[in-house]
Order: C-alpha cells, then sequence, then structure tokens
C-alpha cells in the first residue's frame, strides 16, 4: 500500500533541490487554489495570471528558506492567492462584484432535477436575484460567504487566506446571513 507523502514532506524535499517534490505540491493542490481565485476574481484569464503568480511567490519563499509551517501547505499557498488578489485589485482601485462571466457561473454548481422550460425561468430569476443580493453586501461579507458556500473552504482556511479570526470570520458569515434575510424581506422577494 502506497502512503501518501505528507506536504511537510515535500516541502523539505523541495528545499533540498528535488523539483519532483514541487511538482506533486502543485498537482495535489492547483485545482482547489486556483478555484480559490477564481471564485475571488471571477475572470479566468485574471484567475490564470494570479494563479502562474502564486507559484512564482510560493517557489521564491521556499528557495529562500523563508516558509515557516504554521499550519497546512494550502491555506498558506490560498493566502498568497487571496493577497495577490487583493493587490491586484488595488491597482485597479476598486473590488470586483460577483458576477457571472462565460468562464464561471457563482450558483451553476447547483444540480436539479430535469427541469421543464418554467422551473428553468424561475431557477435562473432566483440566480439572478441571489446575485443581486450578494453583491449589496460589505465586501467583508460577501468574500467569506462566497468563499464558504461556493469555494468549499472551512472558516480555518477562510481566517487564514483573509489574516483574520476564526471568531472574526464567523462573525462575518453571520452578518452576511443576516444582512441577505433582511435584504430579501425588504425586497419582499420569494426564492423558491
Amino acid at each position: 500500500m502506497h502512503q501518501r507523502v505528507s506536504d511537510h514532506d515535500l516541502v523539505v524535499g523541495y528545499q533540498q533541490g528535488n523539483e519532483n517534490c514541487l511538482l506533486q505540491l502543485v498537482r495535489r493542490y492547483e485545482s482547489r487554489i486556483f478555484t480559490a481565485i477564481l471564485i475571488h476574481v471571477r475572470n479566468k484569464h485574471l484567475a490564470e495570471d494570479i494563479y502562474q503568480e502564486t507559484f512564482v511567490k510560493i517557489i521564491n519563499t521556499l528557495r529562500a528558506g523563508q516558509y515557516k509551517e504554521e499550519g497546512k501547505f494550502l491555506s498558506w499557498a490560498i493566502r498568497i492567492a487571496h493577497n495577490l488578489a487583493i493587490d491586484h485589485y488595488r491597482k485597479e482601485a476598486r473590488m470586483p462584484k460577483t458576477r457571472d462571466t462565460e468562464d464561471y457561473s457563482v450558483l451553476g454548481t447547483l444540480r436539479l432535477k430535469e427541469e421543464n422550460v418554467e422551473e428553468k425561468l424561475v431557477r435562473n430569476q432566483v440566480r439572478q436575484q441571489v446575485r443581486e443580493l450578494i453583491d449589496e453586501l460589505p465586501p467583508e461579507q460577501r468574500e467569506v460567504l462566497i468563499m464558504r458556500h461556493y469555494g468549499d473552504m472551512s472558516f480555518k482556511e477562510i481566517a487564514k487566506a483573509t489574516n483574520v479570526s476564526i471568531n472574526t470570520a464567523l462573525g462575518r458569515m453571520r452578518y452576511a446571513l443576516i444582512n441577505l434575510r433582511k435584504l430579501i424581506d425588504e425586497k419582499q422577494l420569494a426564492l423558491v
């Protein structure tokens, strides 16, 4: 039986000159890191650029011996990616809105039984309404909501990626849900 090599051992192996160790880390986490970036930036080409920047930064940090094993490699990598995405938007002097693009649909992960035309129209209308409601949330709440529900990240991972405590991440999620409920009531929406 083949035992999985730990992230720590792969990092040490890479730092000792084994390029294959880095390749294993990349393969192990490429999908999750890219998805986390895509959720944040909602543009495939920009996500690819930030993904590449993330691994350049990871490689440089590992080569310089500056990696501090404070938790999981994945959380550290996602935090780097998150910070690079934030840096991009600071340079652009704007924060992204939750909008679908041809590359990514925030609610596209929902799978329903075979629908008739009317059910599809209702579902699309509900998705649009939810996207608009999410856009109205404060940026910190919107970010946690997207990372948790669409990125399937734990609150511990969210806390590390956003450089806040777990309690702060939980609080932001709580307020995001409270604010969504208020918006639904204010707009008298019936989300089926």
